[in-house]
């Protein structure tokens, strides 16, 4: 396909958060497409995780720092001078933000504060990309996607710091962003990303590989819960398209946006485990639902049309690809193949779509 993203070819670009799932990816995208890439993050929690197995250290200029402490990214963001900001460091974790609520509000609030303060006092920045959550809206369990002008909110620690971080960036798009016409700024929400080399507590995939690998049964706690399933390149994809629009002509794109699948590609958790064990070869399910366990969503997903017309942005892969693409990772990769070259082989796919 015809991205328009040569664009990023020999441009410093700033990604907090490199170090996790969705921002290994990108910063791996990135580079793959020339672009000079400096990263922003803590430690990767495993040594196993994709930022590693990627040896991603190698390629781009990372920093390890904290957006939680102002100076540390602050300074970085000065020296670097970069013209694109993606902020994707967050806790991301739904169950963990109830053990964890101050790290949580902490992180993605008060981390999102610190980004947008950097980048007001960054001249260099030309383009700023928020990545949030689709659970940034107040979930009313509704059959029809969320639109960017529906209510915001959340009833777990996990939502309403994401919703909070959206309420931050308006103000500062308001109160200081819209009087740089040269310089352009959205945040994006995207639904329930999939794809290689995730390897968090707590999520679908994860859960289900360590399972299948292991030779046990995939436990799920709330098999119909239905979510807007995605592989992480498309999301990324259309970080990519409306960065690059933002950078050409900053004012008809700023604003927040959605990226998720078709309607009719809304599958439940269970549906996910099922196409999992049918591309891996072997497994079972097993349902563990506690009276213990958190409350979960039953059902989320989003109204894309804003990006489909502004942006012409679509999905290319439906829920039976994404689910093989994700799988596969995870296959070849434990039969010794390189992360990189598998990493790498997909993005063309997927390019090339």
């Amino acid at each position: 396909m015809k991205t328009g993203f040569e664009i990023f070819k020999k441009k410093r670009i700033l990604i907090t958060g490199d170090t996790g799932f969705k921002g290994s990816w990108l910063a791996y995208w990135l580079h793959h497409l020339g672009a000079e890439v400096y990263g922003f993050a803590l430690p990767p929690e495993r040594d196993y995780d994709h930022y590693a197995a990627l040896g991603l250290q190698k390629l781009i200029h990372h920093q390890g720092g904290d957006v939680r402490e102002f100076d540390g990214i602050h300074e970085f963001m000065k020296k670097t001078r970069p013209e694109f900001v993606f902020h994707l460091a967050a806790q991301p974790l739904v169950r963990k933000s109830y053990n964890e609520p101050k790290l949580t509000f902490d992180t993605n609030v008060g981390g999102t504060i610190n980004i947008l303060e950097a980048v007001r006092s960054t001249p260099a920045v030309k383009v700023l990309v928020t990545i949030t959550s689709d659970k940034c809206y107040r979930n009313k369990e509704w059959c029809w996607g969320y639109r960017e002008n529906d209510e915001l909110g959340g009833k777990d620690p996990y939502s309403a710091s994401k919703a909070a971080a959206e309420l931050v960036y308006s103000a500062y798009q308001d109160s200081f962003f819209s009087d740089r016409p040269e310089f352009g700024a959205a945040s994006v929400r995207a639904g329930n990303v999939i794809g290689g080399g995730d390897w968090s507590t707590d999520r679908i995939v994860p859960d289900c590989i360590r399972a299948l690998q292991a030779g046990k049964p995939i436990e799920l706690r709330n098999p119909h819960a239905t979510r807007p399933w995605q592989h992480v390149l498309e999301p990324l994809s259309g970080y990519l398209l409306l960065a690059a629009r933002l950078y050409k002509n900053p004012a008809p794109f700023r604003g927040s946006y959605n990226f998720g699948p078709e309607s009719r590609e809304m599958h439940t958790v269970e549906d996910v485990a099922r196409e999992l064990i049918s591309v891996w070869g072997a497994g079972e399910i097993r349902i563990t639902k506690k009276a213990s366990d958190p409350p979960e969503a039953g059902l989320l997903h989003l109204n894309c049309d804003k990006a489909h017309h502004a942006l012409g942005w679509y999905p290319r892969w439906g829920f039976e690809k994404t689910v093989k693409q994700t799988a596969r990772w995870y296959k070849l990769v434990k039969e010794g193949e390189n992360a990189e070259s598998v990493t790498r082989q997909q993005i063309i796919e997927y390019m090339e779509c």
